[in-house]
């Protein structure tokens, strides 16, 4: 099956994209394109789905770099793309051959890219590593390498929407204790609960730290599943664990 590659104008001429879970050899639960090894899936099935994304970006499987993702502000400037993988929730680098992945399954995947300065940068941003700043700290490690924030561009990948994404009282208290404008983030939803728009807040940090071209592909994850897999969806529906999508970004 042909995979689904999500793209887009503003990552241009970079190749890039965020990939469902269309075209994969997992099976069961994890049916599609399963990228993480750090799920239950079978260790083999998750190795041939990374070769083939690896193959999308013409690049071999060693060439995928990723971090142990820790929902942290933590950015890595990869200089040396066979050292161990850290702890972070994002990449930047400006070497040529090799693609920066993040994993999710409802946090946001946004890619960075400044191809004048040849500088590419890749994070994984759910609720806490945004709130922490990782995306702004993400713009101020490409700038450490050369590229200017006036023109990176960002887009963030499928994640969940705020249609889907209910939350409770407390979680709008923390978030308004740590700037009450993010009230504006919320809508009303039954009882007590709230709905959070995750990816309008992405794309507030990112306008705050600079970024004037950031974009959102307007994906969700957790309505869609067929398409993507969904860490919510799968936990309401009880299951034992869940596909994890990937996406990536290459010089």
């Amino acid at each position: 099956m042909t995979l689904d590659i999500i793209t887009s104008d503003a990552l241009a001429p970079l190749r890039h994209g965020f990939f469902g879970r269309q075209g994969g050899a997992s099976s069961g639960i994890f049916k599609g394109l399963n990228c993480g090894y750090g799920s239950s899936d079978q260790h083999e099935a998750v190795a041939i789905n990374r070769g083939r994304v690896a193959g999308a970006l013409d690049l071999e499987p060693e060439q995928l770099l990723g971090v142990h993702q820790i929902h942290s502000a933590d950015v890595v400037i990869v200089t040396d793309p066979d050292a161990p993988r850290p702890s972070a929730d994002a990449m930047v680098t400006n070497l040529p051959g090799v693609a920066l992945t993040v994993l999710t399954a409802d946090c946001q995947p946004v890619l960075f890219a400044d191809p004048e300065a040849g500088v590419i940068g890749a994070a994984h941003a759910g609720w806490k590593g945004a709130l922490s700043g990782v995306l702004g700290k993400t713009v101020d490690a490409m700038e450490a390498l050369g590229a200017s924030r006036s023109r990176i561009s960002a887009v963030i990948g499928p994640t969940i929407s705020q249609r889907a994404y209910e939350v409770g009282p407390e979680f709008f208290d923390a978030f308004v204790a740590e700037d009450p404008t993010f009230a504006r983030f919320f809508a009303g939803g039954e009882g007590d609960r709230m709905m959070f728009d995750l990816p309008a807040l992405g794309l507030h940090l990112l306008r705050d730290a600079g970024i004037e071209s950031a974009e959102w592909t307007r994906n969700c994850t957790y309505s869609d599943p067929d398409r993507f897999f969904s860490y919510r969806r799968a936990t309401k529906a009880r299951e034992a664990d869940y596909g994890r999508l990937i996406s990536a970004i290459r010089l």
